[in-house]
């Protein structure tokens, strides 16, 4: 399911939102020299492998310690940059009104770190480079889950020839989250997104929960929304 909107009128710009969708963007093409479908050749030592991760923390060559962050803004292809900044996209604004832009800008770094945290757990010795922002949105998507979930999704089915229907945001994301606990990816960091998922919604509740972070404001809706 591939979502294109949600039915939240947004108060404010999401500059941080923008920035990091940009950023990734940028950094995308400049690691491929700026070959729209070149290959990886810039920073593919900016990957994060657990096994380098460990060594670093038990005294080794403190380098991967960067790659914890680094790797959050590279991608493998198109198809894995566009995926993470469709979702980021549709869910990241809300979030951001919600949180405030500069607390949102932290709290996707500290998700991404979580996920690889993960990642790193449960794969410790592994040496496959992991990448992508996969993990800070799953912390996007988790907060999501939390702060707004009666909000109305419009997604398209691409098995269903790709049809577009409207769905609650708690049961694409509920969905979502049981797809990474339950349905192993050849190449994806499942439990990376699991463990960002969780970790959003840890935020929201360290936070005071849903009514804390929105302070009585649930967001502006749509009525239109459905009927477009």
């Amino acid at each position: 399911m591939i979502p294109i909107r949600d039915n939240q009128i947004r108060l404010r710009s999401p500059v941080v939102t923008w920035t990091i969708i940009l950023l990734n963007l940028v950094i995308f093409l400049w690691d491929r020299q700026w070959a729209l479908f070149g290959h990886q050749m810039v920073f593919a030592d900016l990957t994060m492998r657990p096994q380098e991760v460990i060594g670093a923390i038990t005294g080794g060559d403190r380098f991967p310690l960067v790659t914890v962050f680094t790797a959050l803004f590279l991608h493998a292809g198109w198809l894995h940059l566009l995926g993470n900044m469709l979702f980021l996209l549709v869910f990241g604004p809300g979030v951001e009104e919600a949180l405030g832009s500069p607390r949102f800008a932290l709290y996707y770094l500290f998700w991404g770190v979580v996920a690889t945290a993960t990642h790193i757990f449960v794969f410790p010795s592994s040496l496959v480079p992991a990448l992508g922002a996969s993990g800070a949105i799953g912390g996007v998507l988790g907060c999501y889950f939390l702060l707004f979930p009666s909000n109305r999704v419009e997604i398209i089915v691409p098995l269903l020839f790709f049809i577009r229907t409207v769905v609650s945001a708690w049961f694409l994301l509920g969905l979502w989250f049981l797809w990474q606990i339950g349905a192993r990816q050849e190449g994806v960091a499942n439990w990376a997104h699991a463990g960002g998922f969780l970790a959003g919604m840890v935020t929201v509740l360290l936070l005071g929960g849903r009514g804390a972070v929105l302070g009585g404001r649930a967001g502006v809706l749509d009525p239109e929304f459905e009927a477009r």
